[in-house]
């Protein structure tokens, strides 16, 4: 009776934090759903007989079931795992910082963005400080395929 009180509240409590918004509470519903199943498998193995799993040592009738705590053993492995999974998501989720290739510079791909002196278009009027992905600037035909049509003359000349 103490064990089905206790795996039901660990799942109703569990469940409870499942359903709120915040991934931390996410997190610790998780890991009580998982002490509720492993309280729950150590139960199926019979919790009135006690005795060490050890045939030399006790009567085969009064050994406890083996398989129930090896299934307790690889669930408090796959529990532990997904925790640290789900608290890597957490921690990547509260950065912030816009840093997604890891170099620490806020830049999303390792290019520039474009601007120099703190102005927006690398410092040139109408746009025309922008690059495109290999570094060259709009309308610079000094590239080696030429301007933006293949002709060399780039695309508005």
């Amino acid at each position: 009776m103490t064990t089905a009180l206790a795996v039901g509240l660990l799942v109703a409590g569990g469940t409870y934090l499942l359903l709120r918004p915040e991934l931390l509470r996410v997190v610790l519903g998780f890991v009580l759903l998982g002490h509720a199943v492993n309280i729950l498998f150590v139960a199926a193995g019979g919790m009135s007989r006690r005795e060490p799993p050890l045939l030399d040592e006790t009567a085969p009738d009064r050994a406890a079931d083996p398989l129930p705590q090896a299934f307790v053993l690889t669930a408090i492995v796959i529990t532990f795992g997904v925790t640290v999974f789900l608290l890597g998501l957490l921690r990547a989720s509260r950065t912030g910082d816009g840093d997604r290739d890891g170099t620490g510079n806020g830049e999303q791909d390792g290019e520039g963005t474009g601007e120099r002196d703190g102005e927006p278009n690398g410092g040139e009027p109408n746009g025309a400080g922008h690059r495109d992905g290999a570094g060259h600037r709009d309308g610079d035909s000094t590239s080696g395929s030429g301007g933006r049509d293949g002709t060399g003359r780039g695309a508005g000349r």
